[in-house]
């Protein structure tokens, strides 16, 4: 009997429907046992609150605890759920996942609008994905747009429902989920936002924050402060439609009036980020977890340093400051005049002739081997191994002090200074003072035609403010760790002598007398300045460097071509830019007077053999020391400024650090005994006859002055 077509139709409908419900219930297993595999490899609660995975978080501090800038991911404080707002909390599931509370952690109703809406368009306008189910995304998988990548975070999701709790979720979820500028987290957009803690976020706050997960790269204020604004409009018109909020819990509230915290300066204080940062390496051992790193810069001298270079320097040229404290903390840095234009630091990286301000090194010389800033010397021509230098003036003004020839930055002077003492002896003074580049010992030399770096001749001029003792530039104070750890705190780095107190007093009265009278008067400031200028051949650059009130300050500017800047000179606009800024950096200062005369000490002024256990000889001067076997060491003829052959050898001249140490820092050792003949068999000591004008003290003996 023939089966009539309906009843044909009718099994093969039974049939399919058989076969659908076997793939239902297999697929129904297949995503139990997946889900099931999920749950069991998924991290415990603890490891998922762990954002090492993210990167390290460096912040960088100012000294007065301001940011100055944040690298790599930001992160707040973790908060817990009870220490979430509760505002803050409606606001995210209002807008991301109104029924978050109901689904399993995949909502059927939010795919199907998706899907909705991608046939009606044509494009994927809708995501339809949970707050578990960014989740997953966010800590397991990528970002990419594919069909797998859905499945598996579906998967994750209902695992991650499964093992946590609701609460538990949006904990994670708003600890971990990315707000842009950088931050991770609703503490950390907080703070970056809005300036203070996430437990403290007001209701237009929250909407702000929870409107930026949708597209942080372009709702972030940091981005688009109006977006960020009119999508926080879009967020609390959804807390009050699906009743997370009341209406009227919602007037007033204007997304366009709260205050938005501005994001840190990342011009002229990157100058000095980018070169502090890296001493990380030598300061702590390597970690991943987030670190505080508080520096030694003070933001109203870095903003007065900021201005002062770009008010003075010449157009087309290019500027550079350091200020240093006493102690050697950076105070302000600025490597250029635009960080954004130039990353190129100035300050530190460039290497540049300083012209008269190399002086400090050919006067410090002077001083140690005896002479006195009322010396008189004369200047007048004089050529050197074939080369003979001028007078910026081409003129010749014959007697004049030593005071006097430094601060009218005299080159014949500073020539015949260099002949007398030994351009190697200049070039070790310059050494022995933080200059770490190649210094040439060729005559020209005295003149500052070696390059240097603007920091190593700050750190210089700020040692003979340190009564001659060193001082080392540095820029980090301590590192901690977010939760208060301390990894790192700057301790006073080993000071060493570099000459005598009377040395660096001497030196302090002619830096003061080039300020005061000489070349540097533009660097006035009302109260006790020292300092030097520095000018190049042909104006290339400009120099000025100079301390008061325990701030030393250097201030460079020329082309990076090192092409010629028309009426650059050190006395100008670096001198200029110097007062400017010191007159804000030394504003809340005590007015502190220079020490210019401080005493040698008596077994400096009249040595005794009972003290170095040697004779007294004319033809010596300054303390004899003697070697273990009772040999003198380190003598020095009678007059230093007597012509002592060719160009001495600095070991003739130059104590080295210990014996500098123990001049200076110590008492005096015990006696050598060695035989020596009774006292009054000693020749007698005359005091020296001058007549006027007094003999020119570089002038060779024997010879016409």
């Amino acid at each position: 009997m023939a089966r009539s077509p309906q009843t044909s139709s009718g099994g093969a409908l039974v049939t399919a429907f058989k076969y659908l419900l076997a793939a239902g219930v297999f697929g129904v297993l297949a995503l139990a046992v997946a889900v099931g595999i999920a749950m069991s490899s998924l991290p415990s609660y603890d490891e998922l609150a762990q954002r090492d995975d993210l990167g390290q978080m460096i912040r960088v501090r100012a000294t007065d605890g301001t940011l100055l800038v944040s690298m790599g991911p930001t992160f707040g404080r973790w908060l817990p759920y009870d220490d979430i707002p509760k505002t803050m909390r409606a606001a995210m599931i209002a807008v991301e996942d109104k029924r978050f509370r109901s689904h399993l952690g995949v909502d059927p109703i939010g795919i199907a609008r998706s899907f909705k809406v991608r046939v009606e368009s044509g494009s994927w306008r809708q995501g339809g994905s949970t707050i578990t189910q960014q989740l997953a995304r966010n800590i397991f998988l990528t970002n990419s747009r594919t069909f797998g990548r859905k499945v598996k975070e579906g998967v994750l999701a209902l695992a991650l429902e499964r093992k946590f709790s609701k609460d538990q979720i949006l904990e994670l979820y708003l600890n971990r989920v990315y707000f842009g500028g950088g931050a991770y987290g609703i503490d950390a957009a907080s703070r970056t936002f809005f300036g203070h803690g996430a437990e403290n976020l007001s209701l237009g706050e929250a909407a702000i924050i929870a409107g930026l997960v949708k597209a942080p790269s372009n709702y972030s204020p940091t981005a688009d402060v109006e977006a960020a604004r009119g999508r926080a409009g879009v967020v609390i018109a959804s807390m009050v439609e699906n009743g997370f909020v009341s209406p009227s819990a919602v007037v007033g509230i204007d997304p366009a009036t709260i205050r938005l915290q501005p994001p840190a300066k990342q011009n002229s204080v990157r100058y000095f980020t980018d070169w502090a940062l890296p001493q990380l390496d030598t300061l702590i051992d390597e970690t991943s977890e987030p670190i505080d790193v508080w520096t030694t810069l003070d933001p109203r001298m870095q903003s007065a340093a900021d201005r002062a270079i770009n008010a003075n320097v010449p157009r087309g040229a290019q500027g550079a400051l350091v200020a240093l404290d006493r102690d050697g903390a950076v105070k302000a840095m600025v490597g250029g005049r635009d960080y954004v234009d130039s990353i190129y630091n100035r300050a530190t990286q460039a290497e540049r002739q300083p012209g008269s301000a190399f002086k400090l090194f050919v006067y410090l010389t002077a001083l140690e081997n005896g002479m006195k800033p009322t010396d008189t010397v004369v200047d007048e021509p004089v050529t050197i191994d074939g080369w003979t230098p001028r007078n910026s003036t081409r003129t010749n003004a014959g007697p004049v002090s030593l005071r006097e020839a430094f601060s009218r930055s005299i080159n014949t002077i500073s020539a015949k200074i260099g002949e007398q003492f030994g351009f190697g002896t200049i070039a070790d003074m310059a050494r022995r003072f933080g200059i770490g580049t190649n210094i040439s010992t060729f005559p020209s030399m005295v003149l500052g035609t070696s390059d240097v770096r603007l920091i190593d001749m700050t750190r210089a001029f700020a040692s003979v403010s340190n009564r001659g003792v060193s001082v080392m530039p540095y820029a980090i104070r301590r590192v901690v760790t977010a939760d208060g750890r301390l990894l790192y705190q700057h301790e006073r780095s080993e000071e060493r002598v570099l000459v005598a107190p009377w040395v660096a007093a001497g030196m302090t009265d002619l830096l003061q007398s080039a300020v005061l009278s000489g070349t540097g008067r533009a660097a006035q400031i009302g109260r006790p300045v020292a300092g030097k200028t520095g000018t190049t051949s042909s104006n290339k650059d400009g120099w000025f460097i100079g301390f008061s009130s325990g701030i030393t300050t250097g201030v460079w500017m020329g082309r990076d071509d090192a092409r010629a800047v028309g009426g650059l000179q050190g006395g100008t606009a670096p001198a200029r830019a110097f007062r400017d800024f010191m007159v804000v950096a030394v504003a809340n200062r005590p007015v502190e007077n220079f020490e210019t005369e401080v005493p040698m000490p008596d077994w400096q002024l009249e040595p005794d053999e009972e003290m170095w256990g040697v004779p007294y000889d004319e033809n010596v001067t300054g303390p004899v020391m003697v070697d273990e076997n009772g040999m003198p060491i380190g003598a020095q003829p009678a007059d230093p400024l007597a012509p002592a052959g060719p160009n001495p050898s600095p070991e003739q001249r130059t104590p080295d650090q210990s014996e500098l140490d123990r001049i200076f820092n110590s008492p005096p050792p015990p006696p050598q005994r060695v035989p020596v003949a009774p006292r009054e068999q000693q020749p007698v000591r005359q005091p020296q006859q001058r007549s006027e004008p007094p003999a020119d003290p570089l002038q060779p003996r024997g010879q016409p002055s």
